[in-house]
């Protein structure tokens, strides 16, 4: 049996469990996160309605423990886009994926259609990025550089990741994965287009009905160095490809979805173990899979890591009390144990970290298989 633990609660407390926690800008609050990154060292959450960065210097010790560290505003009382009016420069428009990577902060600015490099991990509040991709500088903010879409340029880029050596941009408004071997420069273009048939198209499905091999919204990306894991949220399911591709070509898998030519969804039933309704992010260890289903309100797993098929099962579910589940909180109040549209996700050994987004808060939780 599969089971998730919460530990930490990040974030206002619920009052009686019943009103949502509170989410203006403080050191101990948090407004629709969408991001969350962790590791041995460090917590970092996306404070996606707050246009910020919150940073906890080492592993949370204690429930609504406050941040450390904000980036994206001049302290812990400000909030709104561009850093409440300075500018672009230092400041943030719906920041949401989030990824640490051979030192280096990366985060997806996703409403300035760029991502952003901090080259040494910030230290201080209100530390500045050091360089941009998807932009030609820090002042420019226009979809695709005010132009075309092209190989070097972002739209509503809403997922990063580093894995097994290659670094990926869930390019969603693009409709496509970009990814490098190593650590791009800001004007390298990426050595895999994935889910268009070149840089300079960026049609939904490629023009047509879902294939094996493109998207609607890819948005978030998992993987072990032999698997990776795209959702492709508007889809409605999770497409992967084993081993990692180095071109285009079509998936292996596909979860929440029959077969690749599905982008089946129907709200208000019972979804069960095989459908996803805008999975919006996905994490895996060496042993499990585990996706957001946010329409769901609930995270499923897979174990061991599925690599082949389509359709295939969850063995466990977390924040419903089972498959058939699927309103928000379980139609209750608010617990250490229920959901209310987890928008991100991250693994670390035998942690997750969970963005519970329509909570206005980060769980952690411990895995425990009995």
């Amino acid at each position: 049996m599969i089971t998730l633990q919460t530990m930490r609660w990040l974030g206002a407390p619920a009052p009686g469990g019943l009103a949502l926690p509170a989410a203006d800008a403080a050191p101990t609050n948090l407004y629709a996160p969408r991001g969350v990154y962790l590791d041995q060292q460090r917590l970092i959450a996306v404070d996606t309605g707050n246009h910020r960065v919150l940073i906890w210097q080492q592993l949370p010790v204690r429930d609504h423990q406050p941040a450390d560290l904000v980036l994206g505003q001049p302290d812990f009382t400000h909030e709104g886009p561009r850093a409440a009016g300075r500018g672009p420069a230092n400041g943030f428009h719906v920041p949401t994926g989030v990824t640490v990577a051979e030192g280096r902060l990366y985060l997806a600015d996703a409403w300035h259609h760029r991502v952003l490099c901090w080259h040494r991990f910030p230290e201080r509040s209100d530390t500045p990025p050091d360089s941009v991709i998807g932009q030609a500088n820090l002042l420019e903010i226009e979809p695709n550089r005010g132009g075309a879409v092209g190989p070097t340029t972002l739209y509503w880029p809403y997922g990063v990741a580093w894995i097994a050596g290659w670094f990926y941009i869930a390019d969603t408004g693009n409709r496509r994965v970009l990814g490098w071997r190593g650590l791009p420069e800001p004007t390298q273009p990426p050595d895999l287009i994935l889910g268009q048939p070149d840089g300079w198209s960026n049609a939904e499905n490629r023009g047509g009905p879902p294939t094996a091999h493109s998207f609607r919204w890819p948005h978030a990306l998992a993987g072990d160095g032999t698997t990776l894991y795209v959702a492709d949220a508007g889809n409605h399911r999770v497409l992967a490809w084993t081993p990692p591709p180095t071109d285009d070509r079509p998936a292996d898998l596909v979860l929440g979805q029959t077969d690749m030519q599905s982008a089946f969804e129907q709200p208000h039933v019972p979804q069960g173990a095989h459908r996803l309704r805008f999975p919006y992010a996905v994490a895996c260890t060496a042993d499990r899979l585990c996706v957001a289903d946010t329409a769901n309100n609930r995270l499923l797993v897979w174990q061991p890591l599925p690599r082949h098929g389509a359709g295939l099962p969850a063995q466990a579910v977390f924040g419903q009390a089972d498959f058939a589940g699927s309103g928000e909180n379980r139609w209750q109040a608010i617990a250490p144990d229920t959901l209310c549209w987890p928008y991100g996700l991250c693994a670390h050994q035998q942690w997750l970290a969970i963005a519970d987004s329509g909570n206005n808060r980060i769980i952690i939780g411990q895995w425990a298989d009995g």
